[in-house]
């Protein structure tokens, strides 16, 4: 049992924290000041130019497979450099990805649909959650009614992530009611000149979703993305492709803020002496550094089970489920740890508080993730010793 990085993982991981450290920190309150006057915190344009940056390095294409111009690199690998990004809150992405239901296309659909996103030039959203269909996503009630060789589909969708920006939807309708989840759900590609619009939803955080509305869309048969039914097949791909990630980088963002707290600590003095010698301050930190090391592990350990090939769904929903409620635990302890201004939006203590926030919700709620483990161990499917037996 090997714990250290292969020489290639560690020259991506530095990499990834050298560019962290030069191009996006060094904009965190620049960031905070467009955020506080409600406008976006990087522009689409100076975005494109910090892409343009890491493309030059080579770094496009994160988990895109290397016949399609990408890096194809490991689930580890990727763990090691969404930590990485999670050290600041500005946001970035590197470029040249797309879904991975997306490489389901067939050969005109990924002339026209696949390649312009990884290329950069089109942008997708994958709409699939309804305000009556969140967690529960057999419950959705977007319709598609065949009309000659066309397809005409009615519904909401709601919280959907790139909403807003995006040219073209994966949408998933009901097309056979009496199967509905099991062989009766499509998924169709709908670009958004044939007809749907989007309104922004104000949320707690910087991120905003959409609404996307569909009134008698027509698209054309063509637009399937894979085989007519077997929507809800391809929407759990999507789903389950990469939970991992998300606690992945909330390592990041916990150890920035850990970082935070114990310099903090050590400087802050009250009744002549630095509050680091106060017990309870203690306590904090060590708790703190105890559940980040666990969370390392258990997203580390989901991610190796992916590049492995076993089934790594049970351990990505322990590290999601963790991950989640540990992070904002953490980052609550480091705002009382810095009093009044860690309340105020002079610091960004407050800004990863609302967004920590929203890991227990999207892609997956606590609850459900509870659920699932609950599910698994109690019919069997993993055993209580895990993977070790």
């Amino acid at each position: 049992m090997d714990f250290t990085l292969s020489v290639e993982e560690r020259e991506v991981r530095d990499w990834v924290r050298t560019f962290v450290q030069k191009e996006l920190v060094p904009r965190e309150q620049e960031v905070l000041t467009r955020e506080r006057a409600g406008k976006p915190g990087v522009t689409a344009d100076e975005m494109a130019e910090l892409r343009q940056k890491a493309k030059d390095s080579g770094f496009w294409g994160v988990q895109t497979p290397e016949s399609y111009g990408g890096m194809g690199l490991s689930a580890v690998m990727t763990a090691l450099l969404e930590a990485e990004l999670g050290r600041t809150f500005v946001p970035f992405s590197f470029g040249g990805s797309a879904d991975n239901i997306l490489f389901h296309a067939n050969e005109e659909q990924k002339q026209r649909y696949l390649l312009p996103t990884i290329s950069g030039e089109r942008k997708s959203c994958f709409a699939i959650t309804e305000p009556g269909a969140g967690s529960d996503a057999k419950a959705i009630r977007t319709s598609a009614r065949k009309d000659g060789s066309d397809w005409i589909i009615n519904g909401e969708k709601t919280f959907i992530t790139g909403g807003n920006e995006a040219d073209f939807a994966m949408v998933f309708a009901i097309t056979d009611p009496e199967k509905g989840a099991d062989g009766g759900v499509t998924c169709f590609l709908v670009d958004r000149d044939m007809g749907w619009r989007s309104e922004y939803i104000d949320t707690m955080g910087e991120w905003g979703p959409a609404s996307l509305i569909f009134s008698d869309v027509r698209v054309p048969e063509s637009q399937i993305l894979g085989e007519l039914g077997n929507g809800f097949g391809l929407a759990m791909q999507w789903i389950g492709r990469g939970r991992y990630l998300l606690p992945a980088k909330a390592i990041g963002s916990c150890e920035r803020l850990l970082s935070m707290a114990i310099e903090h600590a050590n400087t802050r003095q009250t009744f002549g002496a630095p509050i680091a010698e106060r017990q309870a301050i203690q306590w904090m930190i060590a708790d703190s550094g105890v559940e980040l090391e666990a969370l390392r592990w258990l997203v580390l350990h989901a991610a190796w089970q992916v590049d492995e090939g076993l089934d790594s769904r049970h351990a990505q929903s322990i590290a999601k489920l963790y991950g989640g409620t540990k992070a904002n635990e953490i980052v609550d302890r480091v705002l009382q740890i810095h009093g009044g201004m860690g309340y105020t939006r002079e610091l960004p203590v407050e800004r990863w508080y609302r967004e920590l926030r929203l890991l227990r919700i999207y892609e997956g709620t606590d609850e459900i993730q509870r659920r699932t483990i609950a599910r698994n161990l109690l019919k069997g499917h993993v055993k209580v010793g895990g993977i070790l037996g």
